[in-house]
């Protein structure tokens, strides 16, 4: 896509304002980051706070029997209760991912409330429509802005904003305003903190934006900071660590089947899935020395042989070392495991590591 194709969100002329570095992501020009940079931007989101420009992730509407959306992921739609949202993996006839995304049970609404990645959003509807036909139809709703506000001192900021809006917990959401502005809220996010996602009409994204950012915690953060916060969280990104080469129970993602569809196995390959198996396994990994694998690395055992390649890599700020996320053969998934990471014809030592990096920090229920 050049230049003159790319599609850009509400908030473009905000960005420019504020200094963004403007790279083309998804088919639309976003901030990398903003002149505090990469390194600032990633660490006051985690001591305190940060607002994304997310409008370019795809949102939309399921209408009719909703739990038919069901054919098409392994998640529990059906039991997904008033003013919650969960997250979904959208497979293929042969179980693969064809996405990851989130879907909400507004309180009092027969609609779910679906967001699914920027990329591949016109693909995604496309195909559940095509799988629904007849059950449900899907409304995309493009025209929609979406913020996040991420970090621990999010909730604090918002609240000056949204009054209340601090009661929810996480995975929550609920329809409210925003300075002034109608909104879905959750209490959710890409960064392992505490935080919330903003839908908002187009027209009153710059000006719920700009209220949020005069709040003293907030700072503007780019897709730099996003990638580093969510390789920490170790969060997969889809077309990186997830695609449609892999399937659920490879990525790690099994935790997002519902109890009830495991023993149902009634999704796609639902009974090669839950039969288990697999060769390879994505893992995390961490770099001995200071030097970062990137994606598309080779990962090896320590007597040569080529057992795998690096998905996301890169530096992590919070830790002040290097980390990667990959695909590794099963016999070699475990915590502790040691590897090689072969960059420029090197052997570089590793070793394999639990995922997330860095602690979540999600407000969830008191118990």
């Amino acid at each position: 896509m050049t230049d003159e194709n790319l599609r850009r969100t509400p908030l473009y002329a905000l960005h420019l304002e504020l200094g963004g570095k403007m790279v083309p992501f998804a088919g639309y020009e976003m901030p990398v980051q903003y002149p505090a940079g990469v390194l600032k931007e990633h660490l006051h989101t985690r001591e305190k706070a940060g607002l994304f420009d997310v409008s370019h992730m795809g949102q939309g509407f399921l209408a009719g029997d909703t739990a038919a959306l069901e054919r098409v992921t392994p998640a529990d739609v059906a039991g997904l209760k008033d003013g919650m949202q969960r997250y979904g993996l959208l497979l293929g006839d042969q179980g693969t991912i064809l996405d990851d995304f989130m879907f909400s049970r507004l309180a009092g609404e027969p609609d779910l409330y679906l967001v699914v990645n920027a990329g591949t959003k016109e693909a995604d509807f496309d195909y559940i429509g095509a799988k629904l036909k007849g059950a449900a139809a899907i409304t995309p709703r493009f025209d929609r802005a979406l913020l996040a506000l991420q970090g621990p001192a999010a909730a604090a900021a918002l609240e000056r904003h949204s009054p209340g809006i601090s009661d929810l917990t996480f995975m929550q959401v609920k329809r409210t305003t925003v300075a002034g502005a109608p909104a879905i809220i959750s209490r959710t996010g890409y960064t392992g903190e505490d935080g919330f996602e903003i839908s908002v009409e187009a027209a009153d994204a710059d000006r719920v934006a700009r209220a949020l950012l005069a709040e003293p915690e907030v700072l503007p953060i780019g897709l730099g900071a996003r990638d580093s916060l969510r390789l920490e969280a170790g969060l997969c990104l889809y077309g990186h660590d997830i695609d449609d080469t892999v399937n659920p129970a490879e990525a790690g993602l099994m935790w997002s089947i519902g109890k009830r569809r495991k023993d149902a196995r009634d999704f796609p390959a639902g009974e090669k899935i839950m039969a288990g198996g697999f060769a390879k396994k994505l893992v995390g990994i961490r770099p001995d020395g200071r030097a970062p694998a990137r994606e598309g690395t080779e990962i090896a055992d320590k007597s040569g042989k080529v057992i795998g390649k690096v998905t996301s890599g890169g530096f992590g700020p919070s830790l002040n070392a290097p980390l990667a996320m990959g695909y590794v053969e099963t016999a070699f998934a475990a915590a502790g495991t040691p590897i090689d990471l072969l960059v420029r014809g090197k052997a570089l030592p590793a070793t394999v590591s639990s995922m997330p990096f860095v602690p979540h920090n999600y407000r969830r229920p008191q118990k």
